[in-house]
């Protein structure tokens, strides 16, 4: 949560700073039109690749295969289109790089792996009975007599 309060204040706050250090540089109207233009391109190049990727999805799911990492390059083409669409040039430079296939495949791998690395560690605590603190939960509470000796005792 406080991350995203922080990325919440700073992205802003950095991409007017890099704004304004550009329009210095090129003119304000040049940066405006250059920010219009990397969103246009951008959101064509998403939708395109967006359609290959949907078809790539279908294409494993009539195999009966999991495309999850189509799913996983289809969120990652959602927040790159996000990016793309915030007026700047930083976060043009991160959906940008989101748009190039080997670099996207190579996230979209990771994400798996700690996804599938989480959905094991949760199943692991599941089987094993542990909760989140750590306890076994079955652990019975309770008293013990020993009958025996009350049975020698009253010898």
């Amino acid at each position: 949560m406080r991350i995203a309060l922080l990325l919440f204040i700073l992205v802003p706050v950095v991409e007017l700073a890099v704004l304004i250090q550009v329009g210095g540089e090129i003119g304000g109207l040049t940066t405006i039109a250059l920010v219009f233009l990397t969103a246009i391109v951008g959101v064509s190049l998403i939708r395109k690749q967006g359609l290959e990727t949907s078809q790539k999805a279908q294409e494993k799911m009539q195999r009966g295969e999991l495309p999850a990492s189509e799913m996983a390059e289809g969120l990652m083409l959602v927040f790159a289109g996000v990016c793309l669409l915030i007026p700047g040039f930083v976060t043009d430079a991160i959906g940008g790089v989101l748009l190039i296939p080997f670099f996207r495949k190579l996230l979209a791998a990771g994400l798996i792996l700690k996804f599938m690395s989480s959905v094991m560690q949760r199943s692991s605590q599941w089987r094993t009975g542990a909760n989140r603190t750590g306890q076994n939960e079955d652990i019975i509470e309770g008293e013990f007599v020993n009958e025996e000796n009350d049975l020698i005792d009253k010898k």
